[in-house]
């Protein structure tokens, strides 16, 4: 797209938006503005157009969004009516090995979850739910996702793509992912321990054929303490196989 076809402040007021993520629930004008590089006086005007339409409020000096901002995103997902199959094979999963699983798509150089099906014992210390965004390349399911792209699909990302750190085993060079994602297209599946979070660690695959909304992939996490890497191999990754042929074959092909 032409880039004089983008209307460019409504980017930005996507940004703002986007600046309450976890641990940001509630922010001040300039909180707002050092998170997404913009002005001062510019978040100030996105954050009282928010407030005007709806979708945030504020108390005088911090905002935070409002529960009408969720209506952005059931018009994606209500389209979506093969999520709920999603769900009941992310539940499925869960009853079965006990913790938690997922689905998420990739979006631009993150991912967006999609569904999810916790378990009772809480992993991560960022809350997890529908419509949270991660890096693709410090994540299971962004890594088996970037895998499955086009080899021009995968150049754009890394064009785009900042590999930041998160822990000792964050991979942060383009040759050290583009050697972990052959390695996850030659096998099937990621595995990720520690990279976006210490004392965690997960196993994804991507969906077969993707779904009407895009690719999509699924996976489980556990602490890496509890579950190792061949706990994983051995219990996981068969029972996230089918469950992904499962998903595969109940819904229409994109």
């Amino acid at each position: 797209m032409q880039r004089t076809e983008q209307v460019l402040s409504f980017r930005k007021g996507l940004d703002v938006i986007r600046s309450f993520g976890a641990g940001h629930r509630r922010q001040t004008i300039t909180e707002a503005a050092e998170r997404t590089g913009l002005t001062r006086a510019a978040a100030r005007r996105f954050l009282l157009t928010l407030c005007e339409a709806g979708y945030a409020r504020s108390d005088g000096k911090h905002f935070e969004l409002t529960p009408a901002i969720l209506s952005l995103g059931h018009s994606f997902l209500s389209g979506m009516g093969e999520i709920e199959r999603v769900r009941d094979a992310l539940l499925g999963l869960t009853r079965a090995l006990g913790e938690s699983a997922s689905a998420a798509m990739l979006d631009g150089t993150m991912i967006a979850y999609v569904a999810r099906s916790p378990a009772p014992h809480r992993i991560m210390t960022v809350g997890l739910g529908v419509g949270t965004r991660l890096p693709a390349h410090a994540t299971s399911m962004g890594q088996a996702l970037l895998a499955a792209l086009h080899p021009r699909e995968l150049e754009r990302y890394f064009e785009a793509a900042v590999l930041e750190r998160f822990t000792a085993h964050t991979l942060t060079t383009r040759a050290a992912l583009t050697e972990r994602l052959a390695e996850v297209r030659g096998r099937g599946y990621a595995l990720v321990s520690e990279e976006l979070e210490t004392g965690l660690s997960s196993i994804a695959v991507a969906v077969p054929g993707g779904i009407s909304a895009g690719h999509l992939a699924i996976n489980m996490s556990a602490p890496a303490s509890r579950v190792g890497a061949g706990e994983m191999r051995d219990r996981f990754l068969p029972a996230l196989q089918e469950a992904a042929r499962a998903i595969a074959l109940a819904v229409p092909r994109g």
